[in-house]
């Protein structure tokens, strides 16, 4: 699948960051209420294109959107958040439509299930940019709850306090099938493209079996995934 190259843009700081207080001020208020929360995901990784374009064939009918996602990674100078097996991301839908800041810690992954105590906030696209171009910035920004926690129990804020990792692009296909939100998902790194099936979950271990079932009568190998998108970014390679 052939997907269309990002063009970031970076506009003036001074009048993203005004134009993100003013429009998220109230979602923050709320977000600081909100407790730490257990994502479950069922995760499958799919051997290659063929098996992905297998796959999307036979859940076509079932397909609702497709989202074109980029995905980039920030750490603290001194590697605060890797050091607490935490990562922080900023995640852009369709170049600049909208953007996505998150915050994970505590992933396991096991038998092709995956749980990690995650928080998600939006965030302006334009200042998204911005931060990416000059990670320091990231410290300005004193309205968002993510950014509280990560400075204040990771202790991000000495030396340069946030450096950007990079990223990578996702294409992913969302479906609704059997009562299950199936995500497939085409991760093009700079050194190859990773595919996976994803669903979160509240019964695991049930639509596993239901999702390996479907993969099965169908001849679509797999097998369980072991690492994160994350880790294979940082990792450099693709998993054998």
């Amino acid at each position: 699948m052939v997907t269309p190259e990002p063009q970031p843009y970076f506009p003036p700081p001074s009048a993203s960051i005004s134009s993100y207080q003013r429009h998220c001020s109230l979602v923050w208020s709320f977000l600081q209420q909100t407790p730490k929360a257990m994502e479950v995901e069922v995760k499958l990784r799919l051997p290659d294109a063929a098996a992905h374009q297998k796959l999307t064939d036979l859940l076509s009918p079932f397909h609702t959107q497709t989202l074109f996602q980029e995905n980039i990674f920030f750490e603290g100078s001194n590697s605060e958040l890797s050091s607490n097996l935490a990562i922080l991301r900023l995640r852009f839908y369709d170049v600049n439509r909208r953007c996505v800041l998150s915050l994970k810690a505590k992933l396991v992954i096991s038998d092709g299930v995956s749980r990690v105590l995650e928080l998600e906030e939006p965030f302006d696209p334009v200042l998204g940019r911005v931060c990416v171009a000059e990670p320091w910035r990231l410290t300005a920004v004193d309205s968002s709850d993510i950014l509280k926690r990560v400075r204040e129990e990771y202790s991000v804020g000495g030396g340069q306090g946030f450096v950007c990792l990079g990223g990578f692009r996702n294409v992913r296909g969302v479906y609704k099938w059997k009562g299950l939100k199936i995500e497939v998902d085409e991760s093009i790194y700079d050194f190859g493209t990773c595919y996976e099936l994803e669903c979160e979950s509240s019964n695991p271990d049930r639509d596993k079996q239901v999702l390996e079932n479907l993969l099965e009568e169908n001849g679509i190998r797999f097998r369980y995934s072991e690492v994160s998108k994350f880790a294979i970014f940082r990792s450099g390679k693709l998993p054998e």
